[in-house]
C-alpha cells in the first residue's frame, strides 16, 4: 500500500505544479454559429486549373476572419484566409486564397494520398446536417489529396475512404490558392428542396505549425462535427442513381524454395485473377458497396512477434473494404479505462472475414498437401449511409469458399476440406435525438457454416450476438452517460462447444471454478455483457470518466468479434488535467491517473491496478511524456491454462519519450520502458528510436529500430498427470528481441508514387530452472512452485525434449518438449502506384517474405541476421490494374 500512497501522491504533485503553474478558468462555446451562402455556377462550371480567374466565381462572396485554433485559441492567425464555394447538379466547387507573405517559405512537400504533407486548407462537409457526420477533402500545396469519412462528431476520421475528386494548385506573389471539384456523387444529402449543410474550413502554416478555422472553437469543448458553420443557398438537387463499377485484372508470380518430390512446390507459381468492386447509390443517402472475388495483395503483411501467452493476438485490418467505413460497425463490448482488460473486445472483427483456414490435415509420411493460406472471400456487400430520419444504418453480408487441401501421395490423391461454405451478417443501427446529443443503437451478427464434414465438427454451426447502446451528453456537450448491452448464443455439435468452453477465454474446467460448470454434453452456450460509464469529457481542465463493465462466463463472441476473456466484471477511473493554451515553454500539457479493479462471477478478486502518465508539447515544437504503473498482488484463472487459480505478485512498469520537431527535414524520437515484477519474479528492459529524413519535397526516408530483454520466472510451457495429479510446468525465460522497420516514400508526383517498406525481426528465447506449481495460492511467493533437481529432470538431445523423473526411481514419469526458440522473420514490399485518370489505378508490387525457425535460444544479431537471410525468400510479383466507371 505504501507503493499505492506514492503513486497518489506524486500524480497530487504533479496537478497541483500544473495548477500553480497556469491558472485557466472553464470556457463555454462563446462563438456565434458562421453563415456562408453559395450560388448555383450556372451552365459555365469553372476549369479547375487552382488559379480562381473564371468569371463565375464572382457570383458569390469570399468568407474569412479565421480564428487560430492552435497553438494560441482565438488568436488572429499568421496569414489570413479566405474561401468561395459554388455548386451546380453534379459537382459541389471549392476555391481557397491562403495569404502568405513569403510565399517562397511555403513548404510544398509531396507524399502520397491521406499523408497530408506541407501547408493544406482542408473543407469538412457535414452534408447530411446531422451534427455527428461529415467528409473532409484536404488540399495540400504540392497537389496532394487527403479525404476522410468523419464520424462520431469528429473522434472518429476515417482515412481509407477515397473518393474520386479533382484538385489544382497554384503558388503566387500573395501565397497559394487551390480549386477543387467534389462530384456530388461523391457525398451523401437529403432529398430536401432547400438544404442546409455544415461546413469547416481548416488552414495549416507548416512553418509555424499552426492552425487556424473559418469557425472558431475553443479546444477545451468536446465535438467536432457539432461546432461547424452553415452552409445555405443549395436547392433543387436531384439525387442520382450513382453507379460506379472498379473492376480489376491481376497477374501474380511467386518464386519460393523448391522441395524435392513435393509436386506443390516446385519453385514457381502464377495465377491470374478478375474482380469487380462496385458501388450503388440505393438512395441520395444510402450507398451499397460491394465486391466479388476481392484481391488484397497490395496490403502490407502484419508485424512480426512472438506471443507466448494463451491469448489470440489482435491484429488491425488493413483490407481497404473491410477498412473503409469500418467505424459504423463499432461496437466496444463493454467499455473500459486505457488499460483495462476490455479495450479491444468488439462484437465485430473483419479479421475473421477470409481468415486462415483452422483445420489441417493429417497427412502420411509419403503425403504432400497444399492447402490456401487464407479463406477465400466469394463476395461481399456492404450498405452504408444515414438518413434523413437520423437513422445511421450499416448492413454487412459476406460469404467465404469451402476450401480444401489437396492431398496427394503413392495412394489415390483426395481433397480435404479445411474450412466450410461461411455467410458472415453484421447490421448496425444509430439512432439521433436532440440534435446528435442523444444516441440510440442496436448491433446483431450472425455466422453460419455449412455443415458437410465431421472433421470440421469443432467449428460452431451459428453463432449470433447483439447488443444496445445508449449516450447522452449534456450541458454543452460536457456531461456525458453511456450504457451498453450485449448478449451472445452459439450452436453446434458437442465437440464445438466443448471446445469453446475450456478455451483461454473461460476455462470452464478448472476444478476450483465455482461459477460454471464445464458440460460436454451441450450442444449451446448463451451469455450477455455490458457496461456504465459517466464522464465530464469537456469544458475546462479537469476531466474525469468512471464506471463498470462485465461479461458472463458463457459470454462468446469469437466466430466474427474479438474476445480475451469472458467471466470478468471490471470497475474504473480515469482523472486527466489538461491545459491546452500555451504558457511558459509549454503549447499544451495533459496530466492522467487511471484505476481498475477486476473480480470474477464468483467474487474473487483478480487484480487492482493504477497508473499515472503525462505528455507535454513545447513551443519549440519537441514533445515528451511518461507514465507510471503499479499493479497489486493479483490471482489469474488463466495463467495455468486451465488448472486452478493462481496467485501472482504484482509489478512496477513505466515508460518515456521523447520527439523532436516533426517538420525539420530530419526529425527523431526515442523512449525507453520497464517492468519489474516483486519477489524478482519478471523483470523487461526495452528501448526503441525513430528518424525521419527528406532530403527533398518528394522523398522521405524512416527508420525504427526498437529492443527489448526480459526475464519470466514463471513463463508456461506444458501441463501433464502424474500419479494421478495434474502437473501444470513452467520455466524461466530470458527472452531476447530486435525489430527494424524502414521506409522509403517516393512521390514522383501527388499521384505517382514509390513505397518501400522492409521489417527484419528476431527473437530468442532460452528457458531453465523448469519447475512446476505445488500450492498456487500460497501466501509466499516461493511456497508456490517447486524447482526441479538436476536428479530429476535430464535432457535428451535426440528426442528433443526434457524427461521428468519426480519420484526419482529412475523411470521418466513424464517429458517436456524443447521450448527454446530462435524466430527470425523479414516481411517487405515495394509498391509502385500510379492513378492515371481519377479513381483508376496501376500497382506494381514486389513483395517478400523470409521466415526461419531453430530450437536453439541462443542470441546473436549478427548470426541470426546472417541466418535470415539465408532463408530461401518467398517473393510475389503483381501486376494489378484497376478502372474506375461512373454511371
Amino acid at each position: 500500500m505504501a507503493r499505492c500512497a506514492c503513486f497518489a501522491l506524486i500524480f497530487v504533485s504533479l496537478m497541483t505544479l500544473v495548477g500553480a503553474a497556469q491558472a485557466q478558468t472553464e470556457s463555454e462555446n462563446h462563438y456565434e454559429t458562421k453563415r456562408y451562402f453559395t450560388n448555383h455556377a450556372g451552365s459555365d462550371p469553372p476549369n479547375i486549373d487552382g488559379k480562381i480567374d473564371d468569371a463565375v466565381w464572382d457570383v458569390v462572396e469570399w468568407a474569412g476572419d479565421f480564428l487560430q485554433w492552435d497553438p494560441a485559441e482565438g488568436e488572429a492567425p499568421t496569414y489570413q484566409t479566405e474561401f468561395k464555394i459554388l455548386y451546380d447538379q453534379d459537382a459541389l466547387y471549392f476555391a481557397a486564397r491562403a495569404h502568405d507573405d513569403s510565399p517562397e517559405s511555403i513548404d510544398k512537400i509531396l507524399a502520397r494520398r491521406d499523408r497530408f504533407p506541407g501547408d493544406w486548407v482542408e473543407l469538412n462537409i457535414d452534408s447530411y446536417f446531422d451534427h455527428r457526420t461529415a467528409f473532409s477533402f484536404t488540399a495540400s500545396v504540392s497537389g496532394t489529396r487527403g479525404d476522410e469519412f468523419i464520424s462520431d462528431d469528429g473522434n472518429d476520421w476515417d482515412g481509407n475512404w477515397d473518393p474520386v475528386w479533382e484538385l489544382a494548385t497554384n503558388v503566387d506573389d500573395a501565397g497559394w490558392t487551390l480549386e477543387a471539384r467534389i462530384p456530388m456523387s461523391q457525398l451523401r444529402f437529403s432529398s430536401e428542396p432547400e438544404q442546409v449543410w455544415g461546413i469547416q474550413v481548416q488552414r495549416r502554416i507548416y512553418r509555424e505549425n499552426e492552425r487556424s478555422l473559418w469557425q472558431p472553437k475553443t479546444k477545451d469543448e468536446s465535438g467536432w462535427v457539432s461546432r461547424f458553420g452553415e452552409l445555405h443557398g443549395i436547392g433543387g438537387l436531384s439525387p442520382s442513381r450513382r453507379v460506379e463499377l472498379l473492376p480489376y485484372g491481376l497477374t501474380k508470380g511467386e518464386t519460393f524454395e523448391e522441395v524435392n518430390g513435393d509436386p506443390f512446390r516446385d519453385g514457381r507459381a502464377g495465377q491470374i485473377t478478375f474482380g469487380l468492386d462496385g458501388k450503388m447509390g440505393v438512395t441520395s443517402s444510402l450507398t451499397l458497396d460491394f465486391t466479388v472475388n476481392p484481391d488484397f495483395g497490395q496490403v502490407e503483411a502484419d508485424p512480426s512477434q512472438v506471443n507466448l501467452s494463451a491469448f489470440e493476438t489482435f491484429f488491425s485490418e488493413r483490407r481497404p473494404f473491410f477498412v473503409e467505413g469500418n467505424n459504423i460497425f463499432e461496437f466496444q463490448i463493454a467499455p473500459a479505462a486505457t488499460g483495462g482488460s476490455f479495450t479491444q473486445d468488439n462484437l465485430f472483427y473483419s479479421r475473421r472475414i477470409g481468415r486462415r483456414p483452422r483445420f489441417r490435415p493429417s497427412v502420411a509420411d509419403d503425403e504432400y498437401f497444399d492447402m490456401p493460406q487464407n479463406t477465400s472471400i466469394l463476395g461481399a456487400a456492404k450498405l452504408s449511409g444515414k438518413t434523413a430520419g437520423g437513422w445511421s444504418i450499416g448492413i454487412l453480408e459476406s460469404v467465404t469458399a469451402r476450401e480444401s487441401a489437396s492431398i496427394v501421395g503413392d495412394g489415390p490423391n483426395r481433397n480435404e476440406a479445411v474450412e466450410p461454405l461461411t455467410n458472415y451478417f453484421v447490421g448496425r443501427a444509430q439512432k439521433d435525438f436532440n440534435q446528435g446529443n442523444t444516441r440510440l443503437g442496436t448491433m446483431a451478427t450472425a455466422v453460419n457454416r455449412e455443415s458437410r464434414d465431421d472433421h470440421l465438427n469443432f467449428l460452431h454451426r451459428a453463432a449470433y450476438t447483439g447488443g444496445m447502446d445508449f449516450v447522452h451528453q449534456w450541458n454543452n456537450k460536457t456531461w456525458q452517460f453511456g450504457l451498453n448491452t450485449a448478449f451472445s448464443h452459439v450452436r453446434g455439435e458437442a465437440e464445438a462447444i466443448e471446445r469453446t468452453q475450456t478455451s483461454s477465454a473461460r476455462y470452464f474446467q478448472r476444478p476450483d471454478n465455482t461459477q460454471s460448470d464445464l458440460d460436454p454434453t451441450r450442444t449451446s452456450l448463451s451469455g450477455s455483457a455490458g457496461g456504465i460509464r459517466l464522464g465530464r469529457i469537456s469544458g475546462g481542465n479537469l476531466r474525469f470518466e468512471t464506471g463498470a463493465a462485465a461479461r458472463t462466463p458463457g459470454f462468446e463472441t469469437n466466430d466474427i468479434g474479438f474476445l480475451r476473456r469472458s467471466d470478468e466484471i471490471n470497475q474504473f477511473t480515469w482523472v486527466g488535467y489538461r491545459i491546452n493554451q500555451p504558457f511558459s515553454v509549454f503549447r499544451s500539457v495533459g496530466i492522467n491517473g487511471n484505476q481498475w479493479v477486476d473480480w470474477d462471477f464468483g467474487g474473487t478478486n483478480l487484480s487492482r491496478e493504477f497508473n499515472t502518465n503525462f505528455n507535454a508539447n513545447l513551443k519549440n515544437n519537441w514533445s515528451f511524456g511518461g507514465g507510471l504503473n503499479r499493479g497489486l498482488e493479483s490471482t489469474s484463472n488463466t495463467r495455468l491454462r486451465g488448472g486452478p487459480s493462481s496467485r501472482w505478485p504484482g509489478y512496477t512498469s513505466g515508460w518515456t519519450w521523447v520527439n523532436s520537431d516533426s517538420r525539420k527535414k530530419f526529425d527523431y524520437g526515442f523512449g525507453t520502458d520497464f517492468n519489474n515484477g516483486d519477489e524478482n519474479s519478471q523483470k523487461y528492459r526495452g528501448g526503441w528510436f525513430y528518424m525521419n529524413y527528406r532530403p527533398s519535397n518528394a522523398i522521405r526516408l524512416s527508420l525504427n529500430p526498437s529492443i527489448s530483454r526480459s526475464e519470466n520466472e514463471m513463463q508456461f510451457v506444458g501441463s501433464d498427470s502424474f500419479d494421478g495429479e495434474d502437473r501444470y510446468l513452467f520455466g524461466s525465460i530470458e527472452q531476447k528481441t530486435i525489430n527494424f522497420t524502414f521506409r522509403v516514400d517516393y512521390s514522383i508526383t501527388p499521384n505517382f508514387t514509390l513505397q518501400y517498406y522492409g521489417s527484419p525481426f528476431i527473437s530468442s528465447g532460452k528457458y531453465s530452472n523448469f519447475k512446476r506449481t505445488t500450492n498456487p495460492n500460497a501466501g509466499d511467493y516461493r511456497d508456490r512452485f517447486s524447482e526441479f533437481a538436476s536428479g530429476q529432470i535430464q535432457f535428451d538431445e535426440a528426442e528433443g525434449a526434457y524427461f521428468i523423473d519426480e519420484d526419482e526411481d529412475g523411470t521418466s514419469d513424464y517429458s517436456i518438449g524443447q521450448p527454446d526458440f530462435n524466430f527470425r522473420q523479414f516481411n517487405s514490399n515495394l509498391v509502385m502506384r500510379w492513378e492515371f485518370q481519377p479513381g483508376s489505378t496501376l500497382f506494381l508490387v514486389w513483395s517478400q517474405a523470409r521466415t526461419g525457425f531453430v530450437n536453439d535460444g541462443g542470441f546473436s544479431y549478427r548470426n541470426d541476421l546472417n541466418d535470415l537471410f539465408s532463408v530461401h525468400p518467398h517473393d510475389v510479383f503483381l501486376l494489378k490494374l484497376n478502372k474506375w466507371f461512373s454511371m
